[in-house]
């Protein structure tokens, strides 16, 4: 098995807590799983989206629980994975 590169975006409910957002997401990672970047995307109207970059060994349902992990982040509206690697 390798390891895998996730890239997710996360959706704040509202930008008032963007900054607790991007805070609480190093905290929520799972122990096996490695955060490896976190940028913001311009959206519309001065939303922003979170792009996080998170590292894992290729085992099952790791992606899963990692995209489970960051839904439960406090004024998060929601979670998509945008692509997967092995790297």
């Amino acid at each position: 098995m390798g390891r895998v590169l996730a890239i997710f975006k996360i959706m704040p409910d509202d930008m008032e807590h963007y900054e607790e957002i991007r805070e609480a997401i190093k905290e929520h990672i799972p122990e096996e799983a490695k955060l490896e970047e976190i940028r913001e995307e311009p959206i519309a109207f001065g939303l922003k989206a979170l792009v996080v970059g998170i590292s894992m060994e290729d085992t099952g349902g790791i992606l899963d629980k990692v995209e489970e992990a960051l839904k439960q982040v406090p004024h998060v509206e929601s979670v998509n994975l945008e692509g997967s690697t092995l790297i």
